[in-house]
C-alpha cells in the first residue's frame, strides 16, 4: 500500500449527443480547476460507446488534461484492441483502466471475442506495449456479483495483478470495513499495488438503488432505510448523502487509503463539494 503521493481523480462517462459533450466540457473545466491527477472515461458493454469514448477523450486531450480511457476487452479481437492501443500511444496517453467489461445482451463468454477475462487483457497490453501504460484494474471489496465466492474473486484479482497491473480502483461501496478487510486480504496474498477506493456521491436514491442492484454494490440497510424515508425530497437526500460520503472518505483516508477516485456521473457539484470539505489539494480554488 505504499504510495508516495495520494492520488485523487475523477471518472466521466461519454455523452451520446453533441449537447451532452458541450455540457461535459463545462463540467470538466470546473473539476479540473482543483488539479486532479487524471480523468478516466468509461467504455460501454462490448465497445458500444467506443466512438463516444473517443470523443470525450479527445475533449480532455484538447484541454491538455491527463486522461485514462477505460478499455474493456469482452467482445473484442486482438486486432481491434491493438488498433486502440496504437491510437492511444499516438495520442500520448500513458494510463489505461483495463477491464473485462460487461457482456452485451445475449452474448455468452464463449462468443465474446479473443478475451474472456481482464487478466488476459492486461497480459496482452504488456506484450504489445511493455511498460508504456500505467494500468489500473477493477477491485471489488464486496465481491464481484458474478464471482462464485470471495476467495475466487480474490484469486481473479491476483491474476490481474500478476499480469502487470500497477494499481486498482474499487467498485463503489458505503462500508469502509469492507474496503479495509479487502486490503488486508490482499496484503495476506502479497498484493502490494495501491487499491484506490471508488467514491459514488449520493444525489438520487432511485438511481443509486438501480445501479447498486445491477453491479452488486451494497447499500447498507440503515442507509437504504434513511434514504427511502426521504421520499422525493431531493435536497434532503443530497444533504444527508453528502455527510454520509464525506464521513466515509475521511475514514478511508485516515485509515491509509492511497487516494480516492470519484465517480462524478459528469456532475461537478457533488464531487467538488466533497473535495472542498475534505480539504484536498486545490480545494482553496473552489
Amino acid at each position: 500500500m505504499n504510495h508516495p503521493q495520494p492520488s485523487f481523480s475523477f471518472e466521466l462517462f461519454p455523452p451520446k449527443t453533441p449537447e451532452g459533450l458541450t455540457k461535459l466540457s463545462a463540467s470538466i473545466d470546473r473539476m479540473n480547476a482543483v488539479g486532479p491527477e487524471y480523468f478516466s472515461v468509461t467504455y460501454g458493454a462490448g465497445g458500444s460507446t467506443r466512438d463516444c469514448t473517443f470523443a470525450a477523450l479527445d475533449l480532455l486531450l484538447a484541454k491538455g488534461i491527463a486522461a485514462a480511457p477505460h478499455l474493456a476487452c469482452i467482445g473484442s479481437s486482438r486486432t481491434e484492441v491493438r488498433a486502440i492501443l496504437d491510437r492511444y500511444r499516438a495520442q500520448g496517453i500513458r494510463r489505461l483502466v483495463a477491464l473485462r467489461g460487461d457482456l452485451p445482451s445475449g452474448m455468452g463468454l464463449g462468443t465474446s471475442g479473443d478475451f474472456r477475462y481482464a487478466n488476459e487483457l492486461v497480459s496482452f497490453i504488456r506484450q504489445e506495449t511493455g511498460d508504456h501504460f500505467r494500468l489500473e484494474v477493477a477491485a471489488y471489496p464486496e465481491v464481484h456479483p458474478q464471482a462464485g465466492n470471495a476467495d475466487q474473486d480474490l484469486a481473479n484479482f491476483q491474476r490481474k495483478v500478476a499480469a502487470g497491473a500497477n494499481a486498482a480502483i474499487t467498485q463503489y461501496f458505503y462500508n469502509a470495513d469492507a474496503y479495509f478487510a479487502f486490503v488486508d486480504r490482499c496484503a495476506g496474498r502479497g498484493i502490494k499495488i495501491p487499491i484506490l477506493p471508488g467514491i459514488m456521491p449520493i444525489t438520487n436514491f432511485s438511481q443509486l438503488a438501480r445501479f447498486s442492484d445491477a453491479c452488486g454494490a451494497e447499500i447498507p440497510r440503515w442507509l437504504r432505510k434513511r434514504l427511502e424515508a426521504m421520499g422525493d425530497d431531493i435536497e434532503a437526500i443530497r444533504a444527508f448523502g453528502h455527510e454520509v460520503v464525506l464521513n466515509l472518505c475521511l475514514r478511508l483516508l485516515e485509515g491509509g487509503a492511497p487516494g480516492l477516485h470519484f465517480y462524478s456521473m459528469n456532475q461537478a457539484e457533488p464531487v467538488l463539494r466533497l473535495w472542498h470539505d475534505l480539504g484536498l489539494p486545490g480545494a482553496e480554488r473552489l
